[in-house]
């Protein structure tokens, strides 16, 4: 491996340990760390790199330092990226998923996780509202957003999403596409690979086949079929992290009970303290759901890893096989149109999982403070979300 190549490697491994904030923050890093000081690639690529991340569905911070990876040093360069960017923070929510039943009985620990949860809401609260004024800008972009959120509050069914994020990218398409560009699809379509796309679509098939084939009762059931349900929030999730935790919190809470309201929760919170991608937080859901169906540690540590490598492989296979041809996939106007739709029907969910997520509250105006002062907090200052929670576990140690 060349020393350029090694160097930078080791400034993706310190950019793994101080990248926090989100998506928004990290390329404000990659900008600054791997293009002004080390001219890894060059600020046009880092931004084109970015919009293909906002493009395709996974984690765009993920895909996006996966990409520049790609272009200093080739497939391999890319994959030891990826690793060194996801394993930290998947590893100790992995740990904190093993660890939670031992604290979550101490009367203690339950105080303060009481007052973290709905800082943990205020939070999901303002990434709904920036989602919402981001992208709601249309009529049509405002009426897909109403209709998920209605379609999500009353079905509550996880197949609903596919299909309304497949009919909210076609409406958006068909509504703002003016003219059809068959030479450039053509052209698009012809550096397509089959046999990759083959591989794409029937590693979700096999999956789901074998979840249902597998008996229920078989010890490998569960996992087979958690890979299955995240590796299809995988291929759903455009917008990163921030669609992610609704889609999660509807399916795997509200739908499917593998976890609870105030797991689910503390996991979050500890994840919005942490550095790293957010789609880590899976690691934790996915630890969590094989431990309350009486895994071992052992069981726990492979739910960990499903989880993690189930969420992350459709945007990895994105982003490493269609940068080669991305110079003729951005300008297809259609493809861009149907963005606003699905992002529309994003924010639908989000709504969604936000009415559910306060609904338990009840009369609790302490948990509805704190929900409206994490969202003023995020809103009106620059004081970033893990310096928020810090302040929800220190007043749930004094009070």
């Amino acid at each position: 491996m060349k020393k350029r190549q090694l160097l930078f490697l080791r400034d993706v491994l310190i950019y793994t340990f101080t990248a926090f904030g989100g998506p928004q923050a990290h390329i404000a890093v990659l900008l600054r760390e791997f293009v002004e000081k080390r001219g890894y690639v060059t600020e046009d690529e880092l931004m084109e790199l970015n919009a293909l991340s906002q493009v395709l569905p996974g984690p765009s911070s993920t895909q996006t330092l996966v990409g520049v990876a790609w272009k200093v040093g080739g497939l391999r360069l890319a994959i030891i990226t990826f690793l060194i960017w996801v394993l930290p923070s998947a590893a100790i929510m992995c740990a904190a998923a093993i660890s939670y039943n031992m604290f979550a009985n101490k009367a203690k620990f339950a105080h303060v996780i009481s007052y973290v949860q709905p800082i943990a809401v205020g939070i999901v609260a303002y990434a709904t509202y920036t989602f919402a004024n981001k992208f709601l800008k249309t009529k049509v972009s405002r009426m897909l957003a109403i209709g998920s959120l209605l379609v999500t509050l009353i079905l509550q069914n996880a197949y609903a999403f596919p299909i309304l994020i497949l009919l909210g990218g076609i409406i958006s398409s068909a509504m703002e596409t003016h003219q059809q560009e068959n030479e450039l699809r053509v052209k698009l379509y012809a550096n397509v690979n089959p046999n990759k796309v083959g591989y794409f679509i029937g590693i979700l098939l096999f999956f789901a086949a074998l979840g249902a084939v597998v008996n229920q009762t078989s010890p490998f059931s569960l996992p087979i079929r958690l890979f299955e349900n995240f590796y299809r929030n995988g291929i759903l999730i455009f917008g990163g992290g921030q669609v992610l935790v609704p889609l999660m919190y509807t399916e795997f809470v509200e739908v499917k009970h593998y976890l609870g309201r105030s797991e689910f929760l503390s996991g979050y919170a500890l994840q919005q303290a942490l550095p790293g991608p957010t789609f880590s937080f899976t690691s934790f859901l996915g630890g969590i759901t094989l431990g309350n169906k009486g895994y071992n540690v052992w069981g726990q540590v492979i739910g960990s890893l499903v989880a993690v490598i189930g969420i992350n492989t459709p945007g990895l296979i994105l982003i490493l096989f269609i940068v080669p041809f991305w110079e003729d996939l951005k300008k297809i106007t259609r493809i861009k149109n149907s963005l606003s739709g699905i992002n529309a029907v994003a924010v639908g969910f989000m709504a969604t999982a936000l009415i559910l997520l306060v609904r338990p509250f009840g009369l609790n105006w302490i948990a509805y403070l704190l929900m409206a002062g994490t969202f003023l907090l995020l809103h009106f200052t620059k004081i970033k979300t893990p310096f928020v929670i810090i302040i929800g576990v220190i007043l749930g140690l004094i009070f």
